[in-house]
């Protein structure tokens, strides 16, 4: 065998042999991966301030005082609109004690004009129940909370409740009554609506009156002759 021939062996048996692998490549394939670090959550500490300055705002609001983010700029000063506020809470009173009244008597009017009677007081206690939600929404507006419970409304109205059930021309005499006072609240707050340039305030008062006075002389009328 001839030199060339053992020299092509050798190198066959050095390409035929498996390379070492390192160490540290082994060890490093059966290393699992690390863990991701977890984001921190938030603070419990964080979600109560948050949560105490939703009840603070809610409590600016309901007061008719502007916190921030939630200032009422409509043109009309705070003092102002806490005047009208407490004006149309009176007004509002006056409205649902005459609408109760009126529902009562449409339920119990007896007599020769029953007929007439129970469609008039049906007739007026609609309207009365509409000019309850627009007169609440305009206190609303202004930033104040609208007087809603009975115990509200008979220290805020100017119309006594009526006991018992009166005769039918004792009704309509009564719901007379009920009309002009209800006309004269809204008139007594107009001062102070007009200096502060509150022109809504102002034309619901407007529209209120109407249908009271008018109401009044439509129910007055029967009453003569």
């Amino acid at each position: 065998m001839n030199a060339t021939s053992s020299k092509g062996k050798v190198a066959a048996k050095a390409v035929a042999k498996p390379a070492a692998r390192p160490v540290s490549s082994v060890k490093a394939v059966g290393k699992p991966p690390a863990k991701s670090a977890a984001k921190p959550t938030a603070k419990p500490a964080a979600k109560a301030a948050v949560a105490k300055s939703v009840v603070v705002a809610d409590k600016a609001q309901l007061s008719g005082k502007a916190s921030s983010g939630i200032k009422i700029d409509i043109g009309i000063k705070e003092q102002d609109r806490a005047k009208i506020a407490a004006g149309l809470a009176k007004v509002l009173a006056d409205t649902y004690s005459l609408y109760l009244k009126t529902h009562n008597f449409h339920w119990n009017v007896v007599g020769p004009m029953f007929n007439t009677l129970h469609l008039m007081f049906e007739a007026q206690y609609d309207e009365l129940a509409l000019a309850v939600d627009l007169i609440a929404e305009r206190i609303r507006a202004l930033g104040y909370p609208a007087p809603g419970s009975y115990s509200e409304f008979v220290r805020l109205t100017a119309i006594p409740e009526t006991v018992g059930v009166p005769t039918a021309g004792e009704m309509v005499a009564l719901l007379v009554s009920g009309h002009e006072t209800v006309a004269r609240t809204a008139r007594a707050i107009f001062p102070v609506v007009d200096a502060a340039s509150d022109e809504s305030t102002a034309d619901l008062l407007t529209q209120r009156m109407q249908a009271h006075e008018k109401t009044a002389w439509m129910l007055r009328s029967l009453l003569q002759g």
